[in-house]
């Protein structure tokens, strides 16, 4: 994250607005929890945006990609050992993401990003246990379908 984000972050973090949306985008999220196909669009649009964007993502990009992961394998049913409560919390911060009108709208050029990245940022922390034990679990999965030789 620049300097700008993280100045824009301190701001949201005072006045719980990170908070307050991420609630009001959970509930959205309740939508797309068991719904295979809207969640499958709401990834496309989700990671075609984040791959224009790349660059203004910075170090959240990574995280993102395991974000979008997480919600490939929940939805198709290859990855279960998370909560809703962390499903909702994660389709949430990617409904706010994609959606081009929010506290910073994306039409700011330069700005429109910033508050994209401070909500996925507020998700990731909250979730961090879940998505690291997530991260573990695909490692194994594709180290176990890797070729060995002795």
């Amino acid at each position: 994250m620049n300097s700008s984000t993280k100045e824009v972050t301190k701001v949201f973090w005072k006045n719980k607005l990170l908070e307050k949306e991420q609630l009001k985008y959970n509930e959205l999220a309740k939508d797309y929890l068991d719904n295979q196909q809207k969640t499958e669009g709401l990834l496309t649009k989700a990671i075609r945006k984040a791959s224009k964007r790349k660059s203004a993502l910075g170090i959240t990009w990574n995280k993102l990609q395991l974000l979008f992961d997480l919600i490939k394998a929940y939805s198709k049913g290859e990855y279960r050992k998370v909560s809703n409560g962390t499903m909702l919390t994660i389709i949430g911060a990617i409904l706010y993401f994609v959606s081009p009108i929010d506290l910073i709208p994306d039409f700011i050029v330069g700005l429109g990003i910033v508050d994209d990245a401070a909500v996925l940022s507020f998700a990731l922390k909250k979730i961090s246990r879940e998505l690291d034990e997530f991260e573990n679990w695909k490692n194994a999965v594709l180290f176990k379908s890797e070729p060995h030789f002795d």
